[in-house]
This record gives structure tokens, sequence and C-alpha cells, in this order.
């Protein structure tokens, strides 16, 4: 089994996002993470995909997808050649006996504090996902209150890109 990271291109139409997702389930697909927004085009919306799979399934997805009225472009977004990252909002314990250590956390990810109560400190951060677990489990002793994450986020590295112009 090997992680895939899909780039789709698809209208900016209402019920797009219900179709590709069911197009998932329908063949029993497990999605890992979905993220959706518009692009430079607001007549485009960019849903990013992972999942976990074998060859049949990938090349699955990407056939099936590309069946689909609504969606203009399809792309196996590959490791090597791909940016990914992750956005994570995580809401941790805040009192003095701990407080130092988070804020070490904080500093060594590179993270950033966005609101501080005498109760709890909400703090941003963004990477890789394997960043992203790592922050997780450092914090945890320290008493999560809340978390929120996006899933991955996805672009070609160099000048190859998705774009109105290379859709069907």
């Amino acid at each position: 089994m090997a992680k895939y990271v899909f780039g789709i291109l698809v209208s900016n139409k209402s019920g797009v996002l219900t179709r590709v997702s069911s197009m998932f389930t329908r063949r029993g697909f497990n999605i890992d993470t979905l993220t959706v927004g518009e692009t430079q085009s607001p007549e485009f919306s960019r849903i990013t995909i992972s999942m976990v799979g074998d060859e049949y399934s990938k090349s699955q997805i990407i056939k099936q997808l590309s069946k689909m009225h609504d969606v203009k472009q399809v792309q196996l977004m590959e490791r090597d050649e791909t940016v990914t990252r992750e956005l994570l909002l995580i809401k941790v314990k805040n009192d003095s006996e701990t407080r130092q250590d988070v804020l070490a956390a904080v500093n060594v990810f590179r993270s950033n504090i966005i609101d501080y109560s005498p109760d709890s400190l909400c703090i941003e951060i963004t990477g890789e996902t394997s960043k992203i677990n790592a922050f997780i489990e450092l914090v945890k002793p320290y008493g999560i209150i809340e978390m929120c994450r996006t899933g991955l986020v996805a672009l070609e590295r160099g000048t190859g890109c998705m774009t109105v112009e290379e859709t069907r």
C-alpha cells in the first residue's frame, strides 16, 4: 500500500464536491484528507485528496474522476515533485507549571501562538504531516483541549502547474 495525493481541478459549482467524494464511497476507497478551495479563477476550485491504496486503486481513482463532467483535470501529485503542507490549530492547557515547556515547543517547531488566555494557548502550526504529528505528540502530556487540522494542500514544484488553460 502506498500513499497517494491527487490534485483535482473542478468547476466551482454546488454539488461538485459531493459527487467527487461520493465516487470514493461508491468504489470503497477511504479518503485520508480532503481540502478544497477556489483557485486563481473563481470559476474553478481545486480539491486535494490523499488516500492510501494500491496501484489498482490509484488507477481507478484517476479513471473515474476523469470521467466526471465537472472534473476538468486530475493530477497524481508525485511525492518528490510536490510541496505539501497542512495547517493545525491546537488549543493546549496553559498553567504556570508547563507554560515554559509549551512555549519552547512552539519556538522549536516555528509555530505561532494566536490566542493567549490564563487557561489556554491557541497555537498555529504549518508543515508536512510528520511535523504536525510530532508536535501533537510533544504537547499531548500538557493537555490538548481542542484541535483542528486542514488536511493536505499540494503544489507541484517548479514551473509545472494545474491551470485553467490546461483543462479539457
